[in-house]
């Protein structure tokens, strides 16, 4: 995966304005993407961040940039932890909330609606599509918005900034290690 196809799927998560994101990676080798993926945990660990497959197929996998310690707090807040406590998953500390969303990718096609805590989605908006879909949503962008609809759009139009600044920074020549935004 080049440099440039990374930043443009995380940007907000290397610049610390999102807890994580999650997308798609193509590979001819199973082994040689997971060197590739040690590669960049090696680059991005002393920033604070990790990556790693959610699903992978044979060609294919889901990978998920996070930041450990925001992805731990943004799971404990209430509506967040009620949300996951209601999905079933066994607690609401940051590594067992990966291990349960690991194995429901893995055992279904289709991604389970509470994915979206895992990228900085708001609950009301988590639980608005959980519970309504389609109907009643007040707007799309990065997500489906059902609660504050002029706060989304502000998150959208910050995350859009981010990536089109980065993507502009890296072509000047800027590395992937100086864009990234080191946190605790």
């Amino acid at each position: 995966m080049s440099e440039q196809q990374f930043i443009r799927s995380t940007a907000p998560t290397l610049a610390g304005i999102k807890t994580g994101s999650l997308f798609p990676y193509r590979y001819a080798s199973r082994d040689e993407a997971l060197s590739e993926l040690r590669g960049l945990n090696r680059r991005l660990a002393p920033k604070g961040l990790r990556l790693l497959p959610l699903r992978m197929t044979e060609n294919f996998a889901m990978l998920y940039l996070y930041r450990p310690g925001r992805l731990g707090a943004d799971l404990q807040k209430r509506d967040a932890a009620v949300l996951l406590r209601e999905a079933g998953y066994p607690a609401c500390d940051e590594t067992g909330c990966i291990r349960e969303l690991r194995r429901r990718l893995a055992e279904r096609e289709d991604f389970p609606h509470e994915i979206g805590l895992f990228l900085s989605y708001p609950p009301e908006d988590v639980r608005g599509f959980m519970e309504r879909r389609d109907c009643g949503c007040k707007c799309v962008g990065c997500w489906k918005v059902y609660g504050d609809e002029s706060a989304a759009r502000r998150k959208f139009a910050q995350y859009e900034q981010c990536t089109d600044c980065y993507l502009r920074r890296n072509a000047q020549g800027c590395t992937l290690e100086r864009l990234t935004v080191k946190t605790a």
